[in-house]
């Protein structure tokens, strides 16, 4: 893996090239963003000679086709909505593919079960189209594949992310301020998420099946709401073992959820006062970027506690031997809990948002290394074992809790 185009210098795109600055069989980094002035203060943090950025409007070929030239592999962090245009561009100029989360066409191809767009042209180009190999999804998926390869037969996986402030706030009333993309964020609870039941998907409502879920401390009590997220999606199509529910659960944002109730969510015009206004604009053009915390993060903001918890809970149901058997695993999505875990990753990495980046290279090392299969996979497909042992060489180890339950009756 000698040379990678990055594309987005964003809230993961920043964390990802620092992370292969430091990566010793990387030599050369494309860093590339639509606004050059942002890559170029992402490459000044990070001071290292192996990254150059570039102007690139994912919406012009000849663009993503100079970025991508003579690439190993194409790590896209950019919107969901821009992918096709760079998957494109990966296998045009032979060069492997891996993004974090994905929307058009691929998501209404798995849940029509449709084939899947570009398919078979990566498989017979020799090359791996690996999405949603983040976080969440991402590592997720690749420990539910863990779980369920325990399995003779596969029932119910359920997944839920919970999310507390560790910080005390004197201020009786705050901004909203999503830690990762503001478009996604806000967007991720306007559209009516997908959950697989009885064997196949269904649209739910935004903000349905409300419960109060009690995640290991020091999170606890945490309100969730089905999502739509890529996990249901594509563990059911990908996983088999004869999976009937697979379900995602997330924090409920009561502001978002205002925002969507109003309309601001919405892609039209509105006239205020003669004037043409999107009302999603309006939004996203006050909310704080996320890149500035990765060039504002030092040595000494490293040292300060976690300021949330954010604790992944996975719950898969199924048959093993003969017996009804049920597996929880939990770990921290940021894969650290503790100041001293936080700063070594700051020195490490020369970051500390490394959650959703550093999987994403490791599923393109897997890649160009061969221990990916071919065409369009998402991480469930990847070997597991192999995936964690990678994280772990790279100084980021998910450690995780697992807990093996049976159903028992005396007759």
């Amino acid at each position: 893996m000698k040379k990678l185009l990055v594309v987005g210098a964003g809230a993961q795109g920043a964390p990802c090239a620092s992370i292969l600055a430091r990566g010793r069989d990387v030599e050369k980094i494309v860093l590339a963003d639509v606004d050059l002035d942002v890559a170029n203060k992402v490459r000044d943090k990070i001071k290292s000679s192996k990254i150059t950025t570039m102007k690139i409007d994912v919406e012009k070929i000849e663009d993503l086709d100079r970025g991508a030239k003579e690439v190993d592999v194409v790590i896209n962090l950019t919107l969901p909505r821009l992918n096709a245009n760079i998957m494109k561009a990966a296998l045009r100029n032979g060069a492997h593919y891996v993004d974090t989360a994905f929307d058009e066409p691929i998501w209404p191809q798995i849940i029509e079960k449709q084939p899947l767009e570009f398919d078979n042209e990566f498989k017979k180009a020799g090359l791996t189209a690996l999405i949603a190999c983040g976080g969440s999804p991402g590592i997720t998926n690749v420990l539910t594949r863990y779980i369920c390869d325990k399995l003779d037969r596969v029932d119910e996986i359920m997944i839920r992310v919970g999310n507390k402030s560790l910080k005390e706030s004197k201020e009786p009333v705050k901004g909203w301020e999503p830690d990762w993309c503001p478009e996604i964020a806000l967007m991720g609870y306007s559209f009516e998420p997908p959950i697989f039941e009885d064997g196949a998907y269904k649209h739910y409502p935004p903000f349905s099946e409300c419960e109060e879920y009690d995640f290991p401390a020091p999170t606890g009590s945490v309100l969730l709401c089905y999502q739509a997220h890529e996990e249901a999606v594509t563990l059911p199509h990908f996983i088999g073992k004869g999976v009937k529910y697979v379900g995602f659960k997330y924090p409920v944002d009561m502001l978002a959820g205002a925002f969507i109730k109003m309309g601001f969510a919405n892609s039209e015009p509105i006239d205020v006062k003669g004037v043409k206004v999107v009302a999603r604009d309006v939004i996203l053009g006050l909310v704080h970027h996320p890149v500035d915390f990765f060039l504002a993060e030092d040595e000494n903001s490293a040292r300060l506690p976690p300021e949330s918890a954010n604790p992944c809970v996975i719950e898969v149901k199924g048959e093993k031997s003969g017996e009804n058997v049920k597996y929880i695993i939990s770990w921290p999505l940021s894969l650290f809990t503790s100041t001293e875990e936080k700063l070594a990753f700051y020195r490490r990495f020369g970051a500390t948002n490394i959650g959703t980046a550093l999987p994403a290279i490791v599923g393109a090392k897997m890649c160009v290394e061969g221990e990916a299969g071919k065409g369009i996979i998402a991480p469930e497909c990847l070997e597991p074992t192999k995936f964690l042992k990678v994280m772990a060489k790279m100084g980021a180890p998910v450690k995780f809790s697992e807990v093996l339950s049976k159903e028992i009756a005396i007759l």
